[in-house]
């Protein structure tokens, strides 16, 4: 099988398409892969700096120089021996915004203290697309910004495609030496050519070292796209994210999820309960599966990274790990509430102890991911959709509703007008060509929504004309390759119940395959994400999130027209809303806004949780002659830059 080409639009002149034209078996093993991991060739690239002192021996792990400690502590605004310690955008976010100073006192300062302080950014961020204007940028997440920070020491990097060369460029410059680099990927064959070109990178560089995951299935991948970093301060963090450690990856749209810095364990830490359980969506939950996904690695390969990661308090964790391991599990044999569930059992687990937000319409569940396999409408109906339903309902009647189902995903047109190109539709799999496949096609066709609303065919035009307004999450030309899950309360998607960010895409190799007579569920690949509902930030008086568009932190509408009665706030209420001094009042929207006790001073309020959107609302259907794209067939229609796709050749 050769490697795709893409030609020019006048001249027909072959070109090939530069790095990695994606390449990416996105979980279905030999179902949807059409080019290898053993295929895909990085780009070769010249780090700056001396090569000697790149190659250097770093047997021992020594501090970062004083002048990079000194540099960042300026930047912290503190002296050159104080580490700057602030948590991730994500976490810092959600803290006080207001303006009063330390010594304010007065009621409005405390309410508008309390008022910033309900708003939390999004937990899950977007990643840079250096493609798109920086308008359309706020908030982002680069790989630079993840591994740059001189602090840190120690380095886990977990991916199916990996380029070494890549990935330490985005380390420090002056640090990138020191750092510990270990890389765990899936290419366990000794002929596979990614991994003879982990192995060749690996030994340009002293401090890294390539770790071969145990693949326990054959048609399975080593899937997850995780980063752990332990820090010089004592510190060490968890980043999921949904890319490849490749440069393409990365000028596609990709989801990040940064856990706050992780301290040493002390005295406070959440334990197991007397029947040795953890309450689903803590750190100590958190904590417990991630280190029971990582000890399936087996203990030569990641003992000492499970042995350390244990020390680190995981309590300030806001999430649910959802993950995959390859093999098989037993349903009726394995209790959830003591032991980790994989796949979809695992995600059906978590998404029965949610309950779901009261509405007046029916819910939304809307699918999105990189690449969809062929699947049987058995399995994507009886089990996978089942699972997403799985969402405890309300008292409300419209809420028990089954649930209406879109997917999201690009057609043609829309990578043609993407940022990279015909390039970026490599990464990019769903097959219409067999037979299955398009009877595949058939059922999901109804599911099927535009990644970009901005379509330019005139049948999917004419359904648009009468759509509400759009709310535009600024990444259209940022082809995608996150991978999200998301349930909206409502058929106006203006609240959700809740979101998962993950690797997995839609397969039974990332997911698992139906449950036997049994109870036995096989997997096949390894993946990972995350999952967050807005109960997790409930502090009493109740949570929600909503999506936002743009940016991470959500408006604060209706969050400001609470109205006060006592202390220093404006006293603009008629008679009909004085009430005594001694009762306790809330704002007209039931729970909603601050309030006041006996003293007139505020209780707290309504926490209020942003979710990154990454693709528009409204979504748009698609149109009846509208197929999604396929990597297999030909583009003769030039993209943007006058290049066509002749479609992967197959050997």
């Amino acid at each position: 099988m050769s490697a795709a080409l893409l030609m020019d639009g006048g001249s027909r002149k072959k070109r090939r398409i530069s790095n990695a034209v994606a390449i990416e078996d996105d979980d279905s093993g030999s179902d949807l892969c059409e080019i290898s991991a053993a295929e895909w060739k990085p780009t070769t690239r010249r780090m700056k700096g001396n090569e000697n002192d790149r190659h250097r021996s770093t047997s021992s792990i020594s501090p970062p120089p004083k002048r990079n400690m000194a540099r960042k502590a300026r930047v912290a605004g503190a002296s050159g021996e104080t580490y700057m310690t602030q948590s991730p955008p994500a976490y810092r976010s959600g803290q006080s915004q207001s303006a009063h100073g330390p010594g304010a006192s007065s009621f409005m300062g405390h309410a508008q203290a309390l008022r910033s302080e309900s708003l939390k950014a999004s937990p899950i961020q977007l990643s840079t697309v250096n493609g798109l204007a920086a308008s359309s940028n706020v908030d982002t997440v680069s790989l630079r910004d993840i591994l740059g920070d001189p602090l840190i020491k120690e380095c886990w990097l977990f991916n199916y495609l990996i380029d070494v060369d890549y990935i330490m460029s985005q380390f420090d410059e002056d640090t990138r030496d020191l750092v510990q680099v270990k890389i765990v990927h899936g290419s366990w064959k000794t002929e596979d050519g990614n991994r003879i070109r982990i192995e060749e990178a690996a030994e340009r560089y002293k401090n890294v070292q390539p770790v071969i995951a145990y693949m326990a299935e054959m048609y399975g991948t080593h899937h997850s796209k995780m980063i752990i970093l332990f820090r010089h301060d004592d510190q060490a963090q968890v980043v999921i994210v949904t890319g490849n450690f490749i440069t393409q990856d990365w000028s596609m749209c990709q989801a990040v999820w940064r856990s706050p810095y992780l301290p040493l364990l002390g005295a406070l830490t959440e334990t197991p309960g007397p029947s040795g359980t953890l309450r689903i969506g803590s750190g100590g939950r958190f904590k417990s599966d991630l280190l029971a996904y990582l000890k399936a690695y087996g203990s030569k390969r990641t003992g000492p990274l499970t042995a350390e990661l244990d020390r680190y308090d995981f309590s300030f964790i806001k999430a649910a790990l959802v993950a995959s391991v390859p093999g098989k599990q037993n349903l009726r044999s394995t209790d959830p509430e003591t032991e980790t569930l994989w796949g979809w059992p695992g995600l059906r687990h978590l998404l029965s102890s949610i309950v779901s937000t009261p509405a007046e319409t029916r819910p939304s569940i809307v699918m999105q991911c990189s690449s969809v396999a062929t699947l049987a409408e058995k399995w994507m109906v009886g089990t996978f959709l089942k699972t997403l339903a799985a969402t405890q309902a309300t008292k409300s009647s419209l809420s028990k509703q089954q649930p209406k189902c879109s997917l999201v995903f690009p057609t043609a047109d829309e990578i043609r007008r993407s940022v990279e190109g015909y390039s970026s539709g490599g990464s990019i799999h769903m097959k219409t060509q067999t037979p299955a496949q398009l009877k595949q096609l058939t059922f999901l066709r109804p599911m099927l929504c535009h990644w970009a609303g901005d379509v330019t065919t005139a049948s999917s035009s004419a359904s648009t004309s009468k759509r509400s307004p759009v709310r535009e999450a600024l990444r259209r030309r940022a082809a995608p390759h996150i991978k999200t899950y998301i349930r909206f309360s409502d058929e106006d998607m203006t609240r959700i119940d809740w979101a998962l960010m993950t690797s997995a895409n839609l397969s039974k190799q990332a997911w698992g395959e139906a449950a036997t007579a049994g109870g036995e569920v096989r997997i096949c690949s390894y993946e990972i994400g995350v999952l967050v509902w807005p109960d997790l930030w409930d502090e009493g008086e109740g949570a929600e999130m909503v999506p936002v568009f743009g940016k991470d932190m959500p408006d604060d509408e209706g969050v400001d027209n609470a109205e006060f009665i006592e202390g220093n706030a404006p006293r603009e209420l008629d008679a009909r809303q004085k009430v005594e001094d001694d009762e306790e009042t809330t704002d007209e929207e039931g729970g909603g806004g601050i309030r006041e006790g006996k003293s007139g001073e505020p209780k707290g309020r309504r926490i209020r949780v942003g979710l990154r959107m990454p693709y528009d609302l409204p979504l748009v259907p698609y149109a009846r002659d509208e197929m999604p794209w396929c990597a297999s067939t030909p583009c003769a229609e030039p993209d943007w830059m006058g290049r066509v796709w002749p479609g992967f050749e197959r050997s």
